[in-house]
């Protein structure tokens, strides 16, 4: 394969996961800024959406407030936000057409759905009401996107491709929500295992769809450092942590065995998920769950570094 079209694939992948996870980001937010002020309230739950969408640099040059109106709008369909909902789809879309003989019908026509789904909402300011809509209806389309691909696809290099994308888009975006649950949404007067604390994580685990999982596994009350093992650590929950890593191991030993010859992606995978399989929620904790999220962000962005540099992106 053409590494044009490798790179195509791969960043299809990682822009649909992002729109995917910023659907997700909205709808938990909308929750989280019903509360009332004294529970937190609306400004902290959009401010801390800017940086779990790590665009929190383009959005105060523009010294707006953080409130429903113009988050929302940055978030979905504000064109010069290159991580937006609409430019994530747009970018997707171009991608896809690039390969567009690689893909099958079914999985082409999916995405082509989601960005004439989102074309429906225009460039204007958008209500609650409107924002919850909007995410449902992207999530559906990307659902249906996940679907085409998994049953459709040949399981070869347009497909491998296709998943690292998504993977290693998934492990950064768990990882930051994680982060900035833990260090930016509760106040400094609530204490940690209040209602609040306990609102805000019940709505993390709904936001990356793991409340059922949680409780199936846990079948206690929800509580900060079990979140985290689960999103962390649980093999069984396909956006841990851990369960990125593998996944993404898996790939390029795929991709590897398909060109004969491994390269530094594979080892800068395979260094990765030693190092998480050796750590455990214990020695997280102590050591410090922001310090441990940064750390991991940053060896994912090597990650995607190294993929790039080996398939020649």
């Amino acid at each position: 394969m053409l590494s044009r079209s490798a790179a195509n694939l791969y960043w299809m992948g990682r822009y649909l996961e992002r729109a995917d996870y910023l659907c997700r980001l909205i709808d938990a937010t909308v929750r989280l800024a019903s509360l009332p002020a004294s529970h937190g309230g609306a400004q902290p739950a959009w401010e801390s959406a800017i940086r779990s969408a790590a665009v929190d640099i383009g959005f105060t040059e523009r010294n707006l407030p953080f409130d429903e109106l113009n988050v929302g709008h940055y978030l979905t369909v504000e064109t010069e936000n290159s991580s937006s909902i609409r430019r994530c789809l747009e970018a997707a879309r171009s991608n896809g057409r690039a390969v567009r003989t690689a893909l099958t019908l079914e999985t082409w026509e999916a995405v082509n759905d989601a960005w004439h789904e989102i074309q429906r909402y225009g460039q204007g300011p958008i209500d609650s009401t409107t924002l919850v809509r909007l995410a449902d209806s992207i999530k559906s389309a990307l659902l249906s996107f996940d679907g085409a691909a998994h049953r459709t696809q040949l399981r070869e290099a347009t497909y491998w491709f296709l998943r690292l994308g998504t993977t290693v888009e998934r492990a950064d975006n768990t990882a930051r929500l994680l982060d900035v649950k833990y260090h930016l949404l509760l106040p400094r007067s609530e204490p940690v295992g209040g209602s609040l604390d306990y609102f805000q994580w019940t709505t993390l685990l709904r936001t990356v769809s793991a409340l059922t999982a949680y409780r199936w596994v846990y079948r206690e009350s929800v509580k900060p450092w079990l979140v985290a093992d689960l999103l962390v650590f649980n093999r069984a929950m396909p956006r841990s942590l851990i369960a990125c890593l593998e996944d993404a191991v898996w790939l390029l030993d795929q991709l590897a065995a398909s060109r004969g010859r491994r390269g530094p992606a594979n080892r800068v995978a395979a260094t990765s998920l030693r190092k998480l399989a050796a750590t455990d929620i214990d020695t997280l904790f102590q050591s410090g769950l922001h310090e441990f999220l940064l750390a991991f962000i940053a060896d994912n962005n090597r990650l995607g570094d190294a993929i790039a540099e080996q398939y020649l992106f």
